[in-house]
């Protein structure tokens, strides 16, 4: 697991477990594209004889099928513009990248960064015996808490769900992050209730907890329809030209 979420976390970060499975959500940053470059027609009929005289029937009818997409997808339960900031925490959000980051500082002059996965897997829950199990979308979290240059720096390895946050393991390292062979050492679940407890109350005095779960849940849902839609319309005007 650790040399997964170590390469994973140099190129495109993911930290997908192999006890969630792999999913496709439904949701995507929407970036406002001018339409300069299409015929002065094509804003008020795009499916014009001089913007389609050219296609064949499959490219007219695909251009049909997007641009519907596109509208359904704008239209019904529409992405907001989304906050860049929650409680101590500044977001950095790149359109078109897998992951988001959180920067903050603890009320012990720590340097806190978080780094999320959009959506990367599902569990099947239930709150008791008598309703029926729901599935529950999956984000994976890095939660890096340092105090300055040199020293260490603590490492968690995360799951938020949308109204709980765990630990799943977590590293003592150089703060440069240089392990060649880090320690993975035990899961978390199989440590002490007591030391649980208090590792957990650890990271929510530096406001990584539930609350945070359920903010990165909403945000990396709007995210995930807004770059859906955005890829859509690259789609859209590949066919188009």
């Amino acid at each position: 697991m650790a040399g997964f979420i170590r390469t994973c976390r140099r190129s495109l970060f993911s930290l997908s477990r192999a006890l969630i499975p792999n999913t496709n959500n439904p949701f995507l940053l929407q970036t406002n594209k001018t339409i300069s470059k299409f015929p002065p027609n094509f804003a008020t009929n795009p499916y014009s004889t001089s913007t389609l005289q050219h296609k064949s029937p499959f490219d007219s009818n695909l251009l049909s099928l997007l641009t519907n997409e596109i509208e359904f997808e704008s239209e019904y339960d529409p992405p907001y513009q989304p906050d860049k900031k929650f409680n101590a925490f500044m977001v950095e959000d790149r359109p078109g990248e897998q992951f988001v980051t959180l920067r903050g500082r603890s009320t012990l002059d720590e340097n806190i960064k978080i780094e999320a996965t959009m959506f990367d897997g599902y569990a099947t829950m239930s709150k008791d015996e008598n309703t029926e199990p729901d599935a529950q979308l999956h984000i994976s979290l890095l939660v890096d808490i340092s105090k300055g240059e040199g020293g260490e720096m603590l490492e968690f390895v995360c799951s938020a769900w949308p109204e709980k946050l765990e630990i799943q393991r977590f590293y003592v390292m150089r703060v440069d992050g240089v392990l060649t062979r880090p320690y993975t050492g035990r899961d978390f679940r199989v440590l002490d209730k007591t030391l649980q407890s208090a590792l957990m109350e650890f990271l929510n005095a530096r406001g990584v907890n539930n609350d945070l779960a359920f903010f990165l849940h909403r945000y990396v849902w709007n995210k995930d329809k807004l770059e859906h839609i955005q890829r859509l319309k690259l789609l859209k005007s590949y066919v188009q030209t």
